[in-house]
């Protein structure tokens, strides 16, 4: 498997919503597909559903953290890859 580049880190997950709240290191538009990889989390998804402050996005920038809805459970310190 070729290298994968971080770009970004889960801060939180709300299991009740299915929503992990990303910090990203670099620009991220909605649709981008990204790899969610942890001690036991390992999977794959495209960012559907970004959200800040309550509100729908279709873009986060750098530094800003943005709830994500997720098909799988994540846990905090879980790594995000751009696949």
């Amino acid at each position: 498997m070729e290298k994968r580049k971080s770009i970004g880190e889960v801060t939180h997950y709300y299991g009740d919503l299915n929503v992990a709240v990303v910090k990203f290191n670099r620009t991220v538009k909605a649709g981008e597909k990204v790899q969610f990889k942890g001690a036991t989390t390992d999977f794959e998804q495209a960012l559907d559903s970004m959200q800040l402050d309550h509100k729908a996005i279709e873009e986060v920038k750098k530094g800003k953290e943005v709830g994500v809805k997720v098909k799988d459970k994540v846990r905090a310190g879980d790594e995000v890859y751009e696949v």
